[in-house]
């Protein structure tokens, strides 16, 4: 998928503006909100609610990231098909890449908001993270390399220029370059997105990290882990339970501090 938007990613509605005492009529941009089912082999894998781009991104990065397809190179096809009460992206990937006890864990619906949602169980939630074989490995990122990279975000942030209210996920060179971001009212649909996209333009083998633009939770660490990201760097700072996986996955965290200061949760 190519980083234009789609049409249907954002619709034009008038609202009421106030300024210098009266207010004004306007239109406004809002961010598209629809129902996502993701199929493995035409079988419901997670419904949830997502901004409808770069949907074969997010089908191939959830699948992965939440352990569901084992080797994403061995997907044959991917079949996006539109309905009235919203979209089916399916995966047609031959059985023996496809790990069915991680795909029956996640046969529920997953909600824009939630990182826990589509689980059944206690132990799919509290699931350990995965550090891919084929990592590049750790490489260090300083603060002024993490400072780039968060300046530059926003203009890398067109669907949210547009609406104001959708998170992205970046992956950025060591050295803070941005390399590519997608967009989602989803924090982890966002980096789901963005694993799609790693997974599928040949950068896996580069060293790199992930910069997003919500708090810093453990789902979000799972799946850049998952990644092979050098360090997760954030806006907002990591929960108890973050932590704790980041150390697991031996996965450095950043966040942004007072006076735009970087804060370190070394691994």
């Amino acid at each position: 998928m190519g980083d234009q938007i789609r049409r249907e990613a954002w619709l034009s509605r008038q609202v009421e503006l106030s300024g210098e005492a009266k207010l004004r009529q306007d239109d406004w941009n809002v961010a598209a909100e629809t129902a996502i089912e993701i199929d493995v082999n035409g079988v419901p894998l997670t419904v949830m609610m997502a901004t409808p781009a770069e949907l074969e991104d997010l089908a191939i990065g959830l699948a992965f990231t939440e352990g569901v397809v084992l080797d994403p190179s061995a997907i044959q096809a991917i079949a996006v098909d539109e309905f009235v009460d919203g979209i089916v992206v399916n995966l047609q990937i031959p059985a023996a890449a496809v790990n069915e006890q991680a795909r029956r864990s996640r046969l529920l619906e997953g909600r824009a908001g939630c990182g826990l949602c589509g689980v059944d169980t206690l132990a799919a939630a509290m699931r350990r993270p995965v550090i891919p074989k084929n990592s590049p490995g750790a490489g260090p990122v300083d603060d002024s390399s993490l400072l780039h990279a968060f300046a530059q975000l926003p203009e890398h942030q067109p669907l949210n220029q547009l609406t104001r209210s959708v998170h992205a996920a970046a992956w950025c060179t060591i050295a803070g370059e941005i390399v590519a971001v997608r967009e989602d009212v989803g924090r982890h649909n966002a980096l789901d997105k963005l694993a799609g996209w790693l997974l599928t333009s040949g950068d896996t083998q580069t060293a790199g990290f992930v910069l997003v633009t919500s708090r810093l939770s453990f789902e979000l660490v799972c799946k850049a882990a998952a990644m092979g990201a050098s360090l997760l760097a954030a806006v907002s700072a990591p929960t108890s339970l973050a932590l704790e996986l980041a150390a697991t996955a031996e996965l450095p965290l950043a966040c942004l501090g007072p006076g735009d200061a970087i804060v370190r949760f070394p691994s």
